[in-house]
């Protein structure tokens, strides 16, 4: 196993985020996609009384909104020029419930015009402005980490929102910024040095190690066997983005197809099974993006989908809202299965090789001793799973639990099961 860069203080987070309210809206062609405080509010008053007891205490803002106010540093103030708070005070308003913002954004990112002479770098008297290149033809305006105060905006931009109480910062289009090329869109931007990537996800994780925050790395190409990434980002995404959600993008986008960039899997399930070669406790995290379960057509597929996301020690990212869960919340919330978050535990596949069904069985160990063991069935037809207890170092039966029936099946030395498609099996095993 390729051994982790870092050492990681977080376990995943368990969250609820804003992305399915915009990605809604931007399927349906609406032009100004932003988040009404009205949609924020009803869907924090939920996730307070429906998600919160069960430790989803995250809520994240995403994008889409627009960047027309700026503080003196450039940085933003608000999600929405339409928005009467702004962050600062909606991270009050959620610490006084007893819950965090998480950011999303790029500290990258200038958003201040070109010859903007007003807004200083924190900490100095250069102008934000003249930390872009206009001729640069890319998408987005970005740090040239080159200049005189790149370092300072990079790391002002962290401790900005950090100071203000936000506990998570989502910094996305990374492949963007690395080489400028996307594989759907083509060239994005300009092909940088490889040691200004590498300069500036330092930057960010120095920073957020200043004020113990959480850095969650979206959008990266991963090259190198994600060698900068593992270093620099407590969490790192390894799958395509969720778009309209639903079991095509969760396990058969692309299925087994590796490829040369972002994202290397197109699939989560695939991302999951490859990248957990370098995940573990106190490694790196592996995010496979948003779940909305109600773009899910059976509670099997529901099931696997929480299950592998805790078997791989990832974050659950609710992005149901509270007018489309419908009964989809006792997916969320079994109390035995978010023990393993709870437990920071992390497990390992069978095989790393996606294409393997064997990839599809996995295992690993609790603090206490007890090991988790899940069986899941991708295919579309009934396939036979088994695993022997021996290979798990029991010398005789182990006590087997059921954490999605919650029942117990008795003293066992093997499981052996039919699963139906997009089926699953989640064991607890005791001495």
């Amino acid at each position: 196993m390729t051994a982790a860069a870092q050492s990681n203080p977080f376990r995943a987070p368990l969250s609820w985020s804003v992305y399915e309210n915009q990605i809604l809206k931007e399927q349906a062609g609406q032009h100004d996609i932003h988040v009404s405080e009205a949609d924020w509010l009803a869907n924090i008053d939920w996730v307070e009384t429906a998600l919160k007891p069960f430790g989803y205490d995250l809520i994240c803002i995403d994008g889409w909104g627009d960047t027309s106010q700026l503080n003196k540093n450039g940085y933003r103030l608000s999600h929405s020029r339409h928005w009467e708070h702004d962050y600062a005070w909606w991270s009050d308003h959620l610490r006084q419930r007893g819950m965090t913002l998480g950011m999303y954004g790029n500290p990258l990112w200038v958003h201040v015009h070109d010859d903007d002479q007003e807004r200083k770098i924190v900490g100095t008297d250069i102008p934000v402005s003249s930390l872009k290149n206009p001729a640069e033809n890319a998408r987005f305006p970005w740090v040239q980490v080159d200049r005189p105060g790149a370092e300072q905006y990079v790391k002002g931009w962290i401790h900005f929102y950090a100071d203000m109480g936000v506990t998570y910062c989502r910094i996305d289009f990374l492949s963007w910024y690395e080489d400028g090329q996307d594989r759907w869109e083509g060239r994005v931007g300009p092909d940088r040095p490889r040691e200004h990537y590498e300069t500036a996800l330092r930057w960010m994780r120095e920073a957020a190690d200043e004020r113990g925050l959480f850095l969650s790395l979206v959008m990266p190409h991963l090259h190198h066997d994600a060698a900068a990434e593992r270093k620099y980002g407590h969490m790192i995404r390894i799958s395509e983005d969720t778009g309209t959600g639903g079991w095509t993008k969760w396990s058969d986008w692309f299925r087994g197809r590796k490829r040369e960039g972002w994202s290397v899997y197109g699939n989560a399930a695939d991302g999951l099974a490859y990248w957990s070669r370098i995940a573990g406790r106190g490694r790196v995290i592996l995010d496979p993006d948003f779940i909305r379960l109600n773009t899910f057509a059976t509670d099997d597929e529901k099931r696997s989908v929480i299950s592998l996301c805790l078997l791989a020690g990832a974050p659950i990212a609710v992005a149901d809202q509270h007018d489309t869960i419908g009964d989809n919340l006792r997916f969320y919330t079994n109390p035995e299965l978010l023990e393993l978050n709870r437990d920071g535990f992390v497990g390992q596949p069978l095989s790393w090789e996606p294409a393997d069904e064997d990839s599809q069985i996995w295992f690993g160990q609790l603090t206490n001793g007890d090991w988790i063991v899940g069986l899941f069935n991708r295919e579309t037809e009934p396939r036979p799973r088994r695993v022997n207890f021996a290979m798990l170092g029991f010398a005789g039966p182990a006590r087997v639990r059921d954490l999605w029936a919650r029942e117990d099946l008795g003293p066992m030395d093997s499981f052996s099961a039919d699963l139906p498609p997009r089926a699953c099996r989640v064991l607890r095993l005791s001495r």
